[in-house]
């Protein structure tokens, strides 16, 4: 009996509207998957220069263009403006699905490998001839020498622990045009402290190298980079690291896009560490 129906031109009519409605489920589901992975989301700052902006201008926008290009997913920009609530109001709540740039000892995310490791920098002008590479170095420790740092970063560690923020605050209030940073964030734009090296405003500026070698680079002074030594310790004997390996964030559950990039950083790690020394970042071993 089920020969007939099957032989049967009615039989085959029915034969041949089940392989196409199969047919058809199957191109739906693959559709659907396909617009599931249309877009790679990346956390990114709207103002956050050289990292990223709105225009795309950020090297960082460079590399998540080449992350999106090798998994075949269009890269979608998800803008913040308070680098402090990324993890927690916008990768945490499936707003955005990749941060770049991420410390590879941060606790909160799940971590790819390393993409590159760098450090901070000292930057003088070349013309001034000075020689420092180490907090340890006693220039640093002279009243009338000027040395500029973020005021979240190690270098301000490392200034009050040689007696040195005291007599720098008023340099540090005015980058923050005067504003308290209790409970917000105030951003100082690291092209504004390079300019006041080449400009003899201060001697040195300690600067995390990637925020500061796009405008060493283009700087029309003369300018010199030093990537600061390791050695670096508060009075106590704790360490104030001063190089970092720098890895990319996402969920914790997300195993299978952390393996994905994983494979993109291995694959197309000579296009990552292209755009990197095109900006000027210099590159440690790791």
């Amino acid at each position: 009996m089920k020969n007939r129906i099957k032989n049967s031109k009615f039989g085959q009519s029915v034969l041949k509207s089940l392989i196409l409605g199969a047919l058809s489920l199957g191109t739906l589901g693959l559709g659907t998957l396909q617009a599931q992975a249309a877009d790679l989301n990346i956390c990114a700052g709207e103002n956050e220069m050289p990292f990223s902006n709105l225009k795309k201008e950020g090297f960082e926008n460079d590399i998540a263009e080449i992350i999106g290009k090798a998994l075949n997913r269009k890269v979608n920009y998800v803008f913040w403006k308070d680098p402090r609530l990324v993890e927690r109001d916008y990768l945490s709540k499936n707003k955005c699905d990749v941060m770049l740039g991420v410390d590879s000892t941060d606790p909160r995310v799940l971590k790819t490998d390393t993409y590159y490791k760098t450090g901070y920098v000292f930057i003088t002008r070349e013309d001034r001839e000075i020689d420092i590479s180490s907090w340890n170095d006693a220039l640093l420790r002279e009243p009338n020498f000027r040395i500029g740092v973020m005021h979240d970063s190690p270098g301000k560690v490392m200034l009050l622990q040689i007696s040195r923020f005291d007599d720098m605050f008023d340099y540090f209030a005015e980058k923050q045009k005067y504003q308290s940073t209790r409970n917000r964030a105030i951003r100082v734009e690291p092209q504004e402290i390079v300019n006041d090296v080449a400009t003899k405003y201060i001697h040195s500026a300690m600067l995390w190298a990637p925020e500061a070698a796009r405008y060493v680079k283009e700087s029309k002074v003369p300018l010199k980079m030093q990537v600061v030594k390791d050695d670096a310790k508060k009075s106590n004997g704790e360490k104030v690291p001063m190089h970092y390996e720098i890895v990319m964030g996402v969920r914790k559950v997300d195993v299978a896009l952390q393996q994905d990039l994983n494979r993109v950083i291995k694959e197309k790690r000579a296009d990552i560490e292209a755009v990197l020394k095109r900006e000027g970042i210099p590159l440690l071993p790791f």
